[in-house]
């Protein structure tokens, strides 16, 4: 399809997702880039969600971490974010019909109380909330957090107080204020799975499409 002198591809809607996906794959081999097996949909689902190549390098994953969420999500888990923009960004048909469910705190008038009373932000509290609420083990708990490396943090405290033990941890703030050592605090954690987008990038989006790409494996 020419329109002046710009070509454009003719690709029916349902098909563009995988042809998306067929052009990540070509650039990948191009570069010369071979992904592990286990993790290449997640890599390439945060390709597809960015146009951003970098995430091949920069998505660092703990030992056994993709088996730990596809086990967690088989067993009911509720995904717990740092945004709303995350959480709308997940499939929670597909999550509720494993049994499981997706919430965010940041809303909360408890939450919001809280962060005031002692001076910490709401990302903060959030936190402490879903410690409190599933810090028992009731059932297995993701943390996809996409944008306040606060809550990073103070996840990893809690974690280290033995207040949580997290199925798995999602860790993708993005920006410049303490993002990158929130990360790194993450990736020092002896017995917990995560994956983590090491740098400055990330975003909710990129939370949300690896919640996706476990999903879409189950």
């Amino acid at each position: 399809m020419h329109t002046g002198h710009i070509q454009l591809e003719q690709v029916l809607p349902a098909e563009i997702e995988n042809r998306s996906f067929e052009i990540i794959q070509d650039e990948l081999a191009a570069m010369g880039k071979v992904l592990d097996p286990v993790q290449d949909l997640l890599i390439r689902r945060a390709i597809h969600t960015t146009a951003d190549f970098d995430y091949a390098d920069n998505l660092v994953f703990s030992e056994g971490a993709v088996e730990a969420g596809l086990n967690a999500l088989r067993e009911g888990a509720v995904i717990i974010t740092d945004t709303n923009m995350a959480w709308s960004g997940i499939n929670k048909k597909k999550l509720a019909n494993l049994g499981g469910e997706a919430v965010c705190f940041m809303a909360d008038e408890s939450v919001a109380a809280r962060a005031a009373a002692s001076g910490s932000t709401r990302a903060v509290a959030s936190m402490e909330k879903a410690a409190e609420l599933y810090g028992n083990a009731s059932r297995p708990c993701i943390f996809a957090i996409g944008n306040a490396p606060t809550a990073l943090v103070r996840l990893y405290e809690l974690v280290q107080e033995g207040r949580i033990s997290p199925a798995l941890i999602i860790g993708a703030p993005v920006g410049f204020v303490n993002v990158v050592p929130s990360k790194e605090l993450i990736l020092t954690l002896p017995r917990t799975p995560y994956i983590v987008a090491r740098g400055r990038k990330g975003g909710s989006n990129v939370a949300a499409a690896l919640c996706n790409a476990l999903l879409y494996q189950v």
